[in-house]
């Protein structure tokens, strides 16, 4: 309130300054990582010197909104790179793209050569355009698993794992020599529903119908000859040349420039006092685990599931759901969720918290490029749904189990005793596996669990528990295919679910969005360097093994290069 007079001071000043130059008639953003949907949240202060932060779909959508609110600028050329994304992400980046066509931009994608996730957003902007010497590489969906059980035996290693189907398979590259047939027919059916969303986007973008999208494909690779001459592109250009195709006359080139340019010339709005109610925005994303969220202080060169993920805590999500609970001025909350879950108990308590608020004030969910089995538990208490058709969730089941190493000390010769008081204390023990009593005891647990979540799903989503099991037990569903299922309200993304939180609460369509966070005493301390990493790591691994029963959803194929 009291810095008011300085910021419109300072918009004054700089709405001076910025309409004595132009912007340039097209910026040009060069995707070259992945999105992720909101803003990293803030990093300590040593973190901000190992690397800059990641550009969010939601930051692009307001870079996309202010170039579309100056009619001085022409367009947008995206500079295509070959990085691996969701199809969920790539879906809220065609959205962001015809938004913006629709605001009478022209909107361009130009790359040295074409992927699969690459072509699939390239064919919601108007014009594609291609290197000179460059491809388009095969199109298409594939899926490969990888299964340990024999190898991890011939170290004397082994897991043993009880899950409620065959269809809960997060265990089996651990339990199993090769592909069960009820996980082949699920990857089946869920490389066949992205598959046809990349078929409908190639018909639309290319003008083709259904037979013509399936030739295209089929008809992958494609050098740069073959692609111009059978229309999967518009036109063969190096990039030194863009300025020229651009401008509408041969006479001079087109003014291309960097956001960063063009920022400085932008006419912004005038700032507004920021009173009066939001929507809050609480995300969930990573691993679910027992105690505080947490993330790599430096990400991994390579992926390491579960183990090396963000981690969404009970303790700190709880946390920030009491506070957004009490806060009158957050009329509603979006609850953004991208995770494969985790802890059962974790998911619990979060939903608890998370009932809390929905007790109160509309809470609308926004599944992220994975919201499965735990990451649905917490997804139950909302009042609507939203996921994009790329979405994977579902995963409705629950398993537990352990790994055994008994065999593996034996070779190296090592000797380990055990002395144990109580018949069952060494349930848990990773000297040998279940026995058929023990195995009976952690079946029970299982499907007390299984029952819990069939009851949660079908209060929420207005069904039985008999109408919830036979898409339930494991089984996985893209957002398509789950809203077909009634596990989903409205095909869309974050900005779907904001646009139902204000209409569910009243709110203007332009009352302002603002993320919640944690109480500031409960922020846990961030480990730094080499130690941290592999202190991150190795806690990962304490942390699952703690959790007495898991709600986790295998690793399946969800990203696009």
């Amino acid at each position: 309130m009291l810095l008011f007079p300085f910021r419109y001071l300072w918009w004054l000043i700089s709405r001076v300054r910025r309409v004595r130059g132009r912007p340039p008639e097209y910026v040009i953003f060069v995707l070259e990582s992945e999105l992720p949907a909101l803003p990293d949240p803030p990093r300590a202060f040593w973190q901000r010197f190992t690397g800059r932060p990641r550009m969010s779909v939601r930051e692009l959508g307001e870079r996309f909104d202010a170039i579309a609110n100056d009619p001085r600028i022409k367009g947008v050329i995206l500079h295509l790179r070959p990085v691996g994304m969701p199809m969920a992400t790539l879906q809220d980046l065609r959205e962001l793209v015809g938004k913006l066509r629709q605001s009478g931009r022209r909107v361009v994608a130009w790359a040295p050569f074409y992927t699969t996730g690459t072509y699939y957003l390239a064919c919601a902007c108007d014009e594609i355009l291609l290197m000179p010497a460059g491809t388009v590489q095969p199109l298409g969906f594939a899926g490969t698993g990888m299964f340990l059980r024999d190898g991890l035996a011939r170290f004397g290693i082994e897991a043993d794992f009880v899950q409620i189907s065959p269809y809960k398979s997060a265990a089996d590259t651990l339990t199993k020599s090769r592909m069960s047939p009820e996980v082949r027919e699920q990857v089946t059916w869920l490389l066949d529903s992205q598959h046809k969303e990349l078929l409908a986007a190639i018909g639309k973008g290319r003008v083709l119908d259904e037979k013509g999208a399936h030739a295209l494909v089929d008809g992958s690779p494609y050098g740069d000859d073959t692609a111009l001459e059978m229309r999967v592109v518009d036109a063969v250009v190096p990039e030194e040349k863009l300025a020229a195709r651009l401008s509408p006359t041969s006479e001079a080139s087109a003014a291309i420039g960097t956001w960063e340019r063009a920022r400085a010339k932008l006419r912004i709005p005038a700032p507004t006092l920021a009173r009066g109610n939001y929507v809050a925005v609480l995300r969930i994303e990573g691993t679910i685990i027992d105690g505080r969220s947490g993330r790599l202080p430096v990400k991994p060169p390579i992926e390491v599931p579960l183990i090396g993920d963000d981690r969404a805590g009970d303790l700190t999500v709880v946390q920030a759901a009491r506070q957004i609970a009490g806060d009158k001025r957050a009329a509603a909350v979006v609850l953004y969720v991208n995770s494969r879950g985790g802890s059962v108990t974790a998911s619990e308590a979060m939903r608890q918290a998370l009932e809390a608020v929905a007790a109160r004030k509309p809470l609308v969910v926004a599944m992220g490029p994975v919201a499965g089995s735990g990451g649905y538990w917490v997804s139950t208490p909302g009042r609507w749904i939203v996921a994009r058709p790329g979405t994977l969730t579902g995963s409705i089941g629950v398993l537990t189990g352990k790994l055994v190493t008994g065999g593996m000390f034996s070779k190296l010769m090592f000797n380990r005793e055990t002395i144990a008081f109580g018949q069952h204390a060494t349930i848990e023990s990773d000297e040998r596996p279940y026995t058929d009593e023990e195995r009976a005891i952690v079946k029970a647990q299982i499907d007390r669990v299984y029952t819990l979540f069939l009851e949660k799903v079908g209060k929420a989503r207005q069904m039985s528990p008999e109408q919830v099991h036979p898409i339930a037990a494991g089984r996985v569903w893209t957002g398509r295919q789950a809203f077909e299922r009634r596990l989903v309200d409205e095909l869309g993304g974050l900005d779907a679910a904001v646009r139902k939180a204000r209409s569910l609460a009243n709110l203007d369509e332009k009352a302002p969005i603002r993320e919640a966070r944690p109480p500031k005493r409960m922020i846990p301390p961030t480990a730094a360097g080499a130690a941290g990493f592999f202190a991150y790591m190795l806690e990962g691994i304490s942390i699952l093994n703690r959790a007495p029963a898991l709600a986790v959803m295998e690793y399946l194929p969800g990203e696009l290069t």
